[in-house]
């Protein structure tokens, strides 16, 4: 298909690629669009290697032959450095953008199906965080990853660079709401698949890391929660073991996402 230069960035055919850095605006329409927005030649070569369809392509003109390369079957917009930061809000640096169709969620049941060990993540709000946990469960060995109804959107633009891309290889879904919350809703598909919950959490009679890796359950998803407040206490009450990771230097908690890396280093 060739590529189609535009001029204008009130084009319609360029919306999907509109106010790209405002963030609700995007939380929203994306998902609801079914969309989401791949960013460089790298992340995008990785969505299409894990069987995502782009929709289109967002490009200037020095990075049109490698778009082409790309995704020759979807169109691809040629713009200028001026009309692609109008357009979205930001000077892009990347290469490349794509405008990617959203694959449709899967069961929790059908993504935690063998897992030996699961990441979850619970209401985490910072994309960057978010990205940067996906990033660790592909690179330490995680089998999947559980987000929760509140936490951020894997496929938002930010959380999908952070990953490098990562966010495609390791299979995910979102916990259902249900009645009660998502703990109520899932908690039996855990059991009946065998895997122990280990809520990361600063609790007494919290048992350390290190001793609880040395005698790890076969098969175990370790839960975080968000930035703030940590795990809420649905979700430590539905834990079948409470974790921690014994800490110095008088600091009382890592970052989540470094949070995630040590544990799912322990217990890889």
């Amino acid at each position: 298909m060739p590529a189609i230069r535009i001029d204008d960035p009130a084009d319609p055919r360029l919306s999907d690629y509109r106010d790209l850095t405002d963030v609700a605006l995007r939380r929203v329409t994306e998902p609801a669009e079914g969309l989401y927005i791949a960013e460089s030649a790298k992340v995008i070569a990785r969505a299409l290697a894990a069987g995502h369809r782009p929709r289109s392509l967002l490009v200037q003109e020095k990075w049109r032959s490698d778009a082409e390369d790309l995704a020759p079957d979807a169109p691809v917009y040629v713009v200028s450095d001026a009309v692609a930061e109008e357009l979205t809000g930001y000077a892009i640096h990347r290469g490349a953008l794509a405008a990617m169709h959203r694959p449709a969620l899967r069961t929790v049941a059908d993504v935690i199906a063998g897992a030996r060990l699961v990441l979850i993540l619970e209401d985490i709000v910072d994309h960057t965080n978010v990205g940067a946990a996906f990033r660790a469960a592909a690179g330490l060995g995680a089998d999947a990853v559980l987000v929760t109804p509140r936490c951020a959107d894997p496929l938002y633009r930010r959380s999908v660079r952070v990953s490098m891309g990562t966010v495609f290889q390791v299979p995910w879904t979102r916990l259902p709401e249900g009645r009660g919350g998502p703990w109520v809703a899932s908690r039996e598909v855990f059991r009946d698949a065998g895997i122990h919950l280990a809520a990361l959490a600063l609790a007494d009679g919290a048992v350390p890391l290190d001793v609880f890796a040395a005698d790890r359950p076969e098969r175990v998803a370790l839960v975080l929660g968000t930035e703030g407040d940590g795990l809420s206490r649905r979700a430590i009450d539905t834990a079948d073991t409470v974790v921690t990771i014994p800490m110095a230097g008088g600091v009382d908690s890592l970052n989540v996402a470094s949070a995630a890396a040590v544990a799912l280093w322990a217990l890889r």
